[in-house]
């Protein structure tokens, strides 16, 4: 789902209020989106993907609008479902209509969603708005999240149906191998079958499709799939290129965790946080596997160096376990795949409810929560829900109390207890009124 509209239309705000929290920059300055940013949402047990687009001016005079449309474009290609961000304060300008026919053109399903439909007082203007012609047409606010459920329902009804998976024997773990060009995806896949099933080249970017192979582990089987390299997005020399991340991202959505390969001989590099982050919104498992170790010298291959090193660099995924290892030579190959089908098996962990509670009510006894304008968090009741990432619902007294180092408090205190290594732990608050309705649980972010 690619959100797409002129600047300032509040295209950020609705990506952030999909995705549950505030990754792209919200501003009144339009334009602070120049690429494309990618999330996942979840509406009624689906996961979207949602790419934020950089506001299009169509000005064929401007190098830099140019560039940002061919970013835009890709996003459009390859999307799905199209949302056609207006702005019902504003009314529909003559910009709005050249994309919305550009979007006619591209024969992609679109819903148009008039956002900051808000104000009553300007509510005479959505009817200019629905002259843009599409049959798919919501009003909404994104800020204050009106009409946010109605527009993912639109979404979800010109979406095709989930693709399913081919009859045979179901995979025990789906494993997506990630990483930045020619840091030895291929090669580890290859090293992993035990044959050449990938191609393997000096030349960065190989691969650039992403490629399910099969095989037997321990008499388990597991789907290896493995990706074209991420690049920095600057450096998309050709369209196939820029397709690269989305092709990637698509494939990790499909996988159980991902294989984060990186190299040994140049460290951690953004783009290499850059695709634990997905990974992580995304709900999926992370093994961080160190290649080219025969690179380094003895030194530098001390286990606790690279311990630390990496739990620096990815302070957001500590939980994520490590492997040292090099396709080349298949020293550590043999613990990629243990240490992948662990964390994929800790994600299926269900915890008793009773043992729950008592956990975290003890946490609360020896840490109390902050106290805000002279309340308290009061935690009522705690229950697993039955997701495929780790998720626990708490019935709070007031969601809004919650303060972001508390949970962080609460899920180290989870983590502790119940494992979930390698795997992210996600904390839904809800209203302790909710439970009357049973556990209140929204499947949209």
């Amino acid at each position: 789902m690619a959100l797409v509209g002129r600047p300032n239309t509040g295209k950020s705000t609705l990506f952030n209020r999909l995705i549950g929290w505030q990754k792209a920059l919200v501003d009144r300055q339009p334009g602070l989106t120049r690429d494309r940013l990618y999330g996942v949402a979840e509406w009624r047990g689906r996961e979207l993907t949602v790419v934020d687009t950089a506001g299009l001016d169509l000005d064929p005079h401007d190098a830099s609008a140019a560039a940002i449309e061919a970013q835009t474009q890709v996003a459009i290609e390859q999307a799905h479902a199209i949302v056609l961000l207006l702005d019902a304060r504003e009314g529909l300008t003559s910009l709005d209509r050249d994309i919305a026919a550009r979007l006619r053109r591209s024969g992609r399903p679109v819903v148009v969603a008039a956002n900051k439909a808000d104000d009553p007082r300007r509510r005479y203007l959505l009817d200019e708005l629905a002259e843009v012609g599409f049959p798919s047409f919501v009003a909404i606010s994104a800020q204050h999240g009106l009409g946010v459920d109605e527009l993912l329902e639109a979404v979800l009804a010109i979406l095709p149906a989930p693709e399913e998976e081919p009859p045979g024997e179901e995979a025990v773990a789906r494993l997506a191998i990630m990483g930045r060009p020619n840091v030895g995806k291929s090669s580890l896949l290859n090293r992993l079958l035990g044959d050449e099933r990938a191609v393997v080249s000096e030349r960065p970017g190989t691969t650039r499709d992403p490629v399910d192979t099969e095989l037997s582990f321990d008499g388990l089987p597991v789907v290896l799939v493995d990706t074209a390299g991420v690049r920095r997005r600057s450096a998309a020399r050709d369209r196939l290129e820029r397709y690269s991340l989305l092709r990637g991202i698509r494939a990790m959505e499909r996988a159980d965790a991902v294989l984060l390969v990186l190299d040994a001989s140049e460290g951690v590099l953004h783009q290499d946080q850059q695709v634990a982050s997905y990974a992580l919104e995304a709900g999926k498992g992370l093994v961080l596997v160190v290649n080219k170790v025969d690179l380094l010298e003895p030194p530098e291959r001390r286990p606790a160096r690279w311990e630390r090193q990496l739990r620096a660099d990815f302070r957001f995924a500590r939980h994520a376990p490590m492997v040292l290892a090099s396709a080349l030579t298949g020293e550590g190959v043999d613990r990629v795949l243990p240490t992948a089908l662990e964390v994929v098996g800790q994600r299926r962990v269900r915890v008793p409810t009773a043992e729950l509670n008592r956990v975290l009510r003890q946490a609360v006894v020896d840490h109390p929560p902050p106290s805000y304008r002279g309340r308290r968090l009061q935690l009522k009741f705690a229950t697993q829900a039955s997701d495929e990432t780790p998720t626990i619902v708490l019935f709070v007294n007031d969601p809004g109390l919650m303060h972001f180092g508390y949970r962080r408090y609460l899920e180290n205190q989870i983590r502790q207890r119940f494992g979930f290594a390698g795997n992210p732990i996600r904390l839904v608050l809800r209203s302790d009124r909710d439970r009357a309705g049973g556990d209140g649980r929204r499947q949209g972010r």
